[in-house]
């Protein structure tokens, strides 16, 4: 009897769900359960209706639904997200009720009124993967409909869906209404779309290098996994069309946008690239590099790298001034976060109390947060002064870095803070490791550069550590001024003391660490004058100053003989022993 009642069809099915539904349920039970069945009644079911489904599930935060048409699928999402948008807007911004679709076409076993198979269960992945507010399609879908209804359809190549073992071409709805507050209440990257970059050489024969640089870049950009960044197929599919910035923003659901032009004169050549903020259309930060058009393929990806690695310090530091603007109560994980690294590159005390916080309210609203628990590792030690760090707060640093490292293990930062730890606690064989391993994961990572030099500096490999330092130098031209210290620490070891000593005056609020290694610097070059007036202020932060403890406690070094050079220059400059 059972088996009468089992068929296989060919279905269109649709999955919808709530965002932020539990988050709105703790806000508000009983006022998210009345909007929901009030829009379920008035809009869901009669377009549902209208449009030939049948509704197999409806449960309090999504449906699942079947058609025999796909453009009638189509129409019914599309006209379901317009009508909620609409119904919506008046509400406040953290009570509206926004929806994710997905529709897949796909082969479906029908058992009594209930649908099973794969084809069920990529619809609902393909909810999860749609915008808040918005459609995402199969390209199965994608293919009946006709002309008309597929331009409104933006191609988001190729992702893979959980537990789905191949592949899925998908289509998002281009004309997604905004989304309020609610929409971003987890944790979300920053995101940028690369335009292709123009060839204005007069020559089509010079177009395959602007779209390789441009492919290059989003490739590039990828690695950074803190960045979400839309397909280049996304992004050529608006080569040559009028469209304003904001409208492109709008519709592709990035923050930025990058735009560059490629020119060819005989034997050398320009590239430009300026980076723009969607949604304003402000310039944030733009750069030329001209070269000689020797090796194509290495100039090629010599620019790559650098635009690359500038561009994601240009990012961060227009993420965190956009975290400063909003209110702190309405920060959501990400812009916690985003708030803790600023903290952390003011090097005072007080603000490394404050980043700890900040790291800390990131995880209370998403403990999976990879970065936040590396960043809450260093933050940690930060108040302690890093070297001088007690042991349980290492212990508790290591761990917390483990975690990060084991929650997201192609995060490149968390190897990189993982290898930092190891560092102040002088586990330096097991921090060159895992620097290597964020190398690989993310060449174009000025930080991992500069910091694995800064490593190998310790170990004593100057040659190579002043290679890594002055390429992470090169790809990141606008240096936050930790690079200095790890600059500043490999040329004294060289002996190189007064360039040494520049790089050291780079770093702000110094404390007594920093202020020792000046009077070494000073000492070893013989700079008398400057010697004292440095001995001075190092006397006046730190009175009881100890040439033996702070070589036992204050310098992170392998070698003795790096060691003596230290010991050297602080007692030639009359230092107590």
């Amino acid at each position: 009897m059972t088996n009468e009642r089992i068929k296989r069809r060919l279905a269109v099915v649709m999955a919808t769900d709530i965002v932020g539904y539990s988050r709105l349920m703790e806000f508000d039970d009983t006022g998210t359960l009345g909007t929901v069945k009030r829009l379920q009644t008035s809009i869901l079911v009669p377009n549902i209706a209208t449009r030939g489904g049948r509704i197999v599930k409806l449960m309090g935060d999504g449906a699942l639904v079947v058609f025999d048409s796909a453009v009638e699928a189509v129409a019914c999402a599309i006209s379901v997200q317009e009508q909620i948008a609409s119904d919506q807007k008046e509400a406040a911004p953290d009570e509206r009720i926004i929806l994710r679709i997905g529709i897949n076409l796909a082969d479906v076993v029908i058992d009594g009124d209930d649908l099973f198979g794969d084809g069920v269960n990529v619809a609902v992945r393909l909810e999860t993967a749609a915008r808040p507010g918005g459609v995402c399609i199969a390209d199965a879908v994608y293919r009946q409909l006709g002309a008309k209804r597929r331009s409104a359809f933006l191609d988001g190549g190729e992702i893979s869906l959980k537990n789905i073992v191949r592949p899925v071409q998908v289509w998002h709805w281009l004309d997604v209404p905004l989304a309020g507050p609610s929409a971003l209440s987890q944790p979300a990257r920053s995101s940028i779309a690369v335009l292709p970059f123009e060839n204005l050489s007069g020559s089509p024969d010079e177009d395959y290098f602007a779209d390789g640089i441009t492919e290059d870049i989003v490739g590039g950009l990828a690695r950074f996994r803190s960045l979400s960044v839309t397909s280049a197929n996304s992004s050529f599919s608006f080569r040559g069309k009028r469209a304003n910035r904001k409208e492109i923003g709008r519709k592709l659901g990035v923050s930025y946008l990058l735009e560059g032009s490629v020119r060819r004169s005989g034997e050398r050549i320009r590239i430009t690239a300026q980076l723009i903020e969607a949604a304003s259309g402000i310039h944030l930060w733009s750069e030329h590099y001209d070269r000689n058009l020797t090796d194509v393929f290495a100039l090629q990806d010599e620019v790559t790298r650098m635009i690359v690695a500038t561009l994601v310090g240009q990012i961060e530091s227009a993420d965190t001034r956009q975290a400063l603007r909003k209110p702190t109560t309405s920060l959501a994980a990400y812009e916690f976060f985003l708030r803790g690294v600023v903290h952390m590159r003011s090097y005072g005390p007080e603000d490394n109390r404050q980043a700890c916080a900040m790291f800390e309210a990131a995880l209370e609203r998403d403990p999976n947060f990879a970065l936040a628990h590396a960043h809450l590792a260093l933050a940690k030690i930060s108040l302690h002064g890093y070297a001088n760090a007690p042991s349980d707060v290492l212990d508790e640093a290591l761990a917390l870095t483990r975690k990060a490292v084991s929650l997201d293990e192609a995060e490149s930062g968390c190897q990189r803070l993982l290898a930092l730890i190891h560092v102040n606690r002088r586990e330096f064989e097991l921090a060159e490791r895992h620097y290597r391993r964020a190398y690989q994961l993310n060449p174009n990572d000025a930080n991992a550069l500069v910091q694995m030099g800064g490593l190998l500096a310790r170990r004593g490999k100057l040659e190579e550590a002043m290679e890594w330092i002055d390429e992470g130098f090169r790809l990141n031209p606008f240096p936050p001024p930790w690079y200095s210290a790890a600059l500043g620490n490999a040329l004294f070891i060289l002996g190189r003391y007064e360039e040494a000593a520049a790089a050291l005056k780079e770093l702000p609020n110094p404390g007594p660490l920093t202020c020792a290694r000046l009077v070494a610097c000073y000492a070893q070059a013989g700079a008398l004058v400057a010697t004292e007036e440095a001995k001075a202020r190092l006397l006046k932060v730190c009175p009881d100053f100890s040439t033996d403890d702070f070589i036992k406690r204050g310098l992170l070094l392998e070698r003795p003989e790096q060691l003596d050079l230290f010991r050297q220059g602080l007692l030639k400059a009359g230092l107590p022993e």
